[in-house]
């Protein structure tokens, strides 16, 4: 598929735009280093021509002693090949994190820490060495605190403008570790099969520049090469100048939105490097504060904004590279300059140019205006292309529960939360009732449950919120969008598209539904909102199987039910589901229960009896190789099978992958009224994308051989049935046919 953006963690588009940032900065710091004095010069002096930016810039200084970066195969250290954003955003991406575990994966370098201490206390005993050898001296101030004696002051730091080559004699290098290496290979040799020889990478420091909104300006890292290396001492030396290139180049070329400007003020969040700051900042025309920064954020709503920077479509350059414009004809695709559009119109085969998908775009652009029609208070800022999902989240205290599921925000202490991968065990992931996972740090967001169950259908957002007593400034929409649709199309969509393709589900005369939810992903980490159901239900029994390979392995064959008691919901093991789901027993209180089945495996490897339903989210079948497998499996079994996508382009690759997986077909594709309200960032495109925007069913195609019937009408006259043929002539030597066993009387 051409366009990932519904179907990629955004974390990913996230780290693409931090590492082309970082790998352009090193390069471009790299030729002012080299260069001459008056190059610099004439830099500071570009700068202080720049427009003024009414917002206080931060300058954060992060350091790192406890997580370290483990590179794979195919992964190279600092910023090379290996680690590119061309690699994040090529032809052929990873769309979740797990597909990064064979190149890059974090390390905690606190686990070694004791180890490490008790053979270094060893190795004192037996050679009489010191801990920590290589280190530099530490001599106090006449103030008390801690100066290093190489370090140089700021009219006498190295400027950017010369090589910084005191970093690499400090401990934070790779070759001081190799010396360390060689030492210990050579003091013990117990020691050797101890320790890897590839050490995880130790990123000792970070520096950030943001605004006081929290949009990411520029960031620089400072590798140290072991743990012990990673003191404060070995990244502080020479701190002064790479901050000063590294706010030269956030205000020339900002990462994130925005013309190159200056800041009205910086603050720096480091007392030290905020004194070393002193002499340089003014250089840019930049006042500088009076004291540093002494908490994380300068206001209390601050937080990290969503992705900004876009891409070209073809080459992957960012806007903080070079600048973007939308196809003239579709204003949907994103390039560079002509070079990239004639590229992409003139691509072989045609149905993969742009040239054949451009009156196509354009179509699916008109569905802009559609998509956004929404009743809620907040939908002008959430479908817009600007939407900064953090900032919305964060103003409303949604950071913590099943919020931190849809969002890159750490979630809060004591959250009962399961990361992506992890084993959602049922005492962390089902605790207590399930609404409390959908509630924030505000005011309560979900009401009670009506006491009467719904007279009628709902097929709106306005007419459910109504039902439930939410109000229209409640973004719960955002996280009920998975049982909402599941809701529609067992009301709404199954008795409508009943038909030789589809077999019919009469819902009515359903007291126990067996659903399937095909390749879960997301909606599996926010299974308890399919509590939902059962409210909406009342009179049917559900049982909902989550099936597909991205699923935790050791989450497989896991049974849980779900039941209410009292004011909140129990959590009881799955003996017993499909005895009670045959049987539509009611448990007390006049509810039933709801059982969560997992499978970790791919669909068509599935063993089982047949579902009444399956559905999947935002499929993306041209995606996953599995589903040229499990497409002819849900042919074979013939059952209403519907499918959400996040845009009508992926209905469209999924309509072809249909017809070459299993010889079917899709139906044309529907808006469904419950979609996600938040409109998801694209980064090379403009189309709009929404989770769950679209909803089809699949059409088999008929079977051969098994007699279905069409449409009922009048068909062609019944032929004159001819007369009954003769008898052949017994040839000789032939047995005469056997007569049957007679009757007795």
């Amino acid at each position: 598929m051409e366009f990932v953006s519904g179907y990629r963690d955004e974390f990913l588009d996230f780290t693409a735009l931090l590492f082309g940032w970082f790998r352009k900065f090193v390069a471009e710091r790299g030729a002012v280093e080299t260069s001459l004095v008056g190059h610099w010069r004439q830099l500071e002096a570009q700068i202080r021509r720049l427009p003024q930016d009414p917002a206080l810039w931060v300058l954060h200084v992060l350091p790192n002693r406890s997580v370290g970066i483990s590179l794979g195969q195919g992964a190279e250290p600092g910023p090379g090949p290996g680690l590119g954003a061309g690699w994040l955003l090529g032809d052929q991406p990873p769309l979740h994190l797990r597909d990064l575990s064979p190149y890059v994966s974090f390390v905690s370098l606190e686990e070694g820490e004791e180890g490490e201490e008790e053979e270094e206390e060893e190795e004192e005993e037996e050679n009489g060495e010191e801990e920590g050898a290589g280190t530099e001296k530490v001599e106090p101030e006449e103030d008390g605190e801690p100066v290093h004696t190489s370090r140089e002051s700021p009219q006498e730091a190295n400027l950017p403008g010369q090589p910084e080559e005191a970093e690499q004699k400090e401990g934070g290098g790779e070759n001081g570790y190799h010396e360390e290496r060689a030492e210990d290979e050579a003091g013990s040799k117990r020691r050797k099969g101890r320790r890897s020889e590839a050490a995880p990478l130790h990123l000792a420091c970070l520096l950030l520049v943001t605004d006081e909104h929290g949009t990411i300006l520029g960031i620089d890292l400072l590798m140290g090469g072991a743990q012990r290396s990673a003191g404060k001492g070995s990244w502080t030396e020479n701190l002064a100048p790479r901050a000063y290139a590294l706010l030269c180049h956030s205000m020339a070329c900002p990462m994130g939105s925005g013309d190159p400007r200056k800041p009205r003020q910086l603050t720096v969040g480091d007392a030290q490097l905020h004194r070393d700051l002193e002499m340089l900042v003014p250089r840019l025309g930049v006042k500088l504060a009076k004291t540093p920064m002494r908490t994380w954020g300068p206001q209390p709503g601050f937080t990290f904004a969503s992705l900004r920077a876009r891409t070209c479509h073809v080459c992957h350059k960012h806007s903080f590279e070079v600048k973007l414009t939308p196809c003239p004809q579709c204003s949907a695709v994103l390039y560079c300059g002509e070079a990239c559009l004639r590229a992409d119109w003139r691509r072989c085969p045609d149905d993969v140019s742009h040239r054949f998908w451009c009156p196509r775009l354009a179509a699916f652009m008109e569905r802009t205006g559609e998509l956004a029609t929404l009743p809620f208070t907040y939908t002008a800022e959430v479908t817009s292309e600007t939407f900064n999902k953090e900032a919305f989240l964060a103003s409303r205290g949604l950071t913590r529960g099943y919020w931190t599921q849809i969002s890159m925000l750490i979630p809060g202490r004591g959250t009962p939360r399961h990361p992506r991968g992890s084993t959602p065990s049922p005492s962390l992931l089902l605790h207590g009732d399930p609404y409390q996972l959908l509630q924030g740090d505000g005011p309560v967001l979900m009401p009670p449950v009506p006491a009467d169950p719904p007279r009628g259908l709902f097929g709106s957002w306005r007419d459910y919120y109504t039902w439930r007593g939410l109000s229209l400034d409640s973004p719960m929409a955002v996280l009920l969008t998975y049982p909402l649709t599941v809701y529609y199309v067992i009301t709404h969509l199954v008795p409508q598209s009943s038909s030789h393709t589809v077999p019919e589900l009469n819902i009515q005369n359903k007291q126990s539904l067996k659903i399937h939810v095909v390749e879960a992903g997301k909606e599996f980490d926010l299974v308890m909102v399919f509590w939902e159901l059962l409210v909406l239900l009342p009179h049917v029994a559900l049982e909902l199987q989550f099936v597909g390979d991205g699923l935790p392995p050791e989450s497989d064959q896991q049974h849980f039910t779900l039941q209410r008691d009292g004011p909140e919901v129990s959590v009881r093991p799955g003996s017993g589901v499909s005895a009670r789901l045959s049987s539509g027993t009611k448990e007390k209180g006049g509810r039933r229960d709801l059982q969560i089945k997992v499978s970790a495996r791919p669909y068509h490897l599935l063993q089982g009896p047949k579902p009444d339903l399956v559905i999947g989210f935002n499929s993306g079948f041209g995606l996953k190789d599995t589903w040229l497998s499990s497409l002819p499996r849900l042919q074979s079994l013939r059952v209403p099978a519907f499918f959400t996508e996040s845009s009508e382009y992926g209905c469209v690759m999924d309509e072809q992958t249909m017809a070459v997986a299993a010889g079917g077909g899709t139906s044309p594709p529907q808006p469904n009224p419950f979609r996600s309200p938040f409109r998801l960032r694209a980064a090379d495109n403009c189309m709009p994308w929404y989770c769950n925007a679209f909803i089809f069913h699949l059409i088999y195609k008929p079977s051969q051989g098994s007699g279905a019937r069409g449409a009922p009408g009048p068909g062609p006259p019944a032929p004159t049935p001819a007369a009954p043929a003769a008898p052949a002539r017994r040839r000789r030597g032939e047995k005469k046919p056997g007569r049957g066993p007679r009757r007795r009387r």
